[in-house]
């Protein structure tokens, strides 16, 4: 309704100038008042105006309606970020106005120009360091309070693609143990769905499993979780684009990457590796204990057979390939830890096959 009363008016208020336009019209074709021409000519004039003003009208209230739309799909924070970076820009061309208005050269157009850059310019930038602008206010209220009173439950841990996917981190919430809020960002969401529609099989059972877990976790579990919508459109790689989030919210990531936990080191970003977790709780084997295993397999080296805990520790049993398929008691001579995970020596306590 508001949008054809706005064309009413334009097109009322365009017949109006076109009628009045149209002396000076005739005056410059060389037409008199008095000719019986004239009147046809102001209508003509009249008409004219009455519909390119209400085409422009129509055409204004589209543009005016889908910017509309688009602001209603920017969060505030943004289009805060934006509007102060084009104050900031407005205000540096007010300061530069009397150097560029002693410019002669350049007309008066250069200092309206410069302005126009200057806004236009400060928008952008706002908008692109929207993330660091916001994290710096929450600083700024919080200066006056206690570092050692700052609620540490809601510290935010980020998830990547590879512990969704991995599936462990349902269990690790389950019981408890991560505390605060979990973190998935959009555009790990958008490379787990592209994984999830591969068509490579194995790659798409992986993405499947991994929306299924993040399923899992919103809906069966007792813990916080938040989507954050931002994106660094400058940063192409997921895993940098991880570090720079766990800068701006001053979180930890939650991985099992290995090379993504050497650049969260690196970058000096808190992490939290799953295969660590996993390595750390599993049970404490020494020298000189005696463990009951079946050897299921060769090992590397000859009369080697291989064998494996409950938690997938990996056993060498010295001697036991001929023990292949058997159950037996072994004695723990040597445990060795690895990047991959602790590695248990062992060699069997009795000479022959248990029965």
């Amino acid at each position: 309704m508001m949008r054809k009363w706005v064309q009413i008016i334009f097109a009322i208020m365009g017949g109006s100038l076109g009628y009045q336009w149209s002396d000076s019209i005739l005056r410059l074709a060389g037409v008199s008042s008095e000719a019986g021409q004239v009147f046809w000519i102001k209508s003509l004039c009249a008409v004219t105006m009455f519909l390119i003003a209400a085409w422009v009208a129509n055409a204004g209230m589209k543009l005016l309606l889908r910017g509309e739309r688009n602001v209603e799909n920017i969060p505030v924070s943004d289009l805060l970020a934006g509007t102060v970076g084009l104050v900031i820009g407005l205000l540096i061309s007010v300061l530069a106005f009397p150097v560029l208005e002693k410019a002669t050269w350049a007309g008066p157009f250069l200092p309206v120009v410069v302005a126009g850059v200057l806004a236009v310019m400060g928008f952008r930038i706002g908008y692109s360091k929207r993330e660091e602008l916001i994290q710096l206010t929450k600083n700024v209220r919080s200066g006056s309070q206690d570092k050692q009173t700052h609620r540490p439950y809601e510290e935010h841990k980020i998830l990547d693609t590879s512990v969704i996917i991995d599936g462990r981190i349902a269990d690790i919430c389950k019981t408890g143990f991560i505390e605060g809020t979990l973190v998935i960002p959009e555009f790990v969401l958008e490379e787990l769905q592209h994984i999830a529609d591969s068509s490579d099989l194995l790659k798409r059972n992986r993405g499947r499993r991994g929306l299924d877990i993040l399923n899992k976790i919103q809906k069966e579990l007792e813990v916080k979780v938040l989507i954050y919508e931002g994106d660094f459109e400058e940063i192409s790689e997921v895993d940098s684009k991880l570090v720079r989030l766990a800068k701006v919210l001053q979180g930890k990531v939650i991985t099992n990457d290995f090379n993504l936990n050497k650049v969260c080191e690196l970058q000096g970003v808190s992490v939290l590796n799953i295969n660590d977790l996993a390595n750390a709780v599993k049970p404490v084997v020494l020298p000189g204990e005696e463990i009951i295993v079946q050897v299921i397999k060769d090992g590397k080296e000859h009369g080697q057979g291989v064998a494996y805990l409950d938690d997938g520790t990996m056993i060498v049993v010295e001697g036991g390939r001929e023990f292949i398929g058997s159950t037996l008691e072994v004695m723990v001579t040597s445990v060795l830890q690895t990047s991959a995970g602790r590695m248990i020596f062992a060699k069997p306590k009795l000479l022959e096959k248990a029965q």
